[in-house]
């Protein structure tokens, strides 16, 4: 296991405006295949640009703003720091 590993949390985790690392999703095939098409990769920072308890999230990616329901959200696992490689 690797010891980064403790430093994760859902992203749903995160208050607004606070830049993090994508560090991978917990979810099937079909989730990872979409995270892994819109620009997510390991180490990608993203940014939360708007969080709610019941509706969907905004993620700012690479200059591009995203809108992730809520199930989507919890399942991507995010750092504070940068991964390693």
């Amino acid at each position: 296991m690797s010891p980064y590993l403790d430093k994760v949390k859902p992203l749903t985790q995160v208050k607004e405006g606070h830049t993090v690392y994508f560090s991978h999703i917990d979810a099937g095939r079909t989730a990872k295949t979409r995270m892994l098409s819109m620009g997510l990769r390991k180490g990608t920072p993203l940014k939360l640009a708007k969080s709610s308890r019941s509706g969907p999230f905004v993620i700012n990616l690479r200059g591009n703003r995203m809108v992730l329901g809520r199930g989507v959200t919890d399942k991507i696992m995010i750092s504070e720091e940068p991964l390693p490689e």
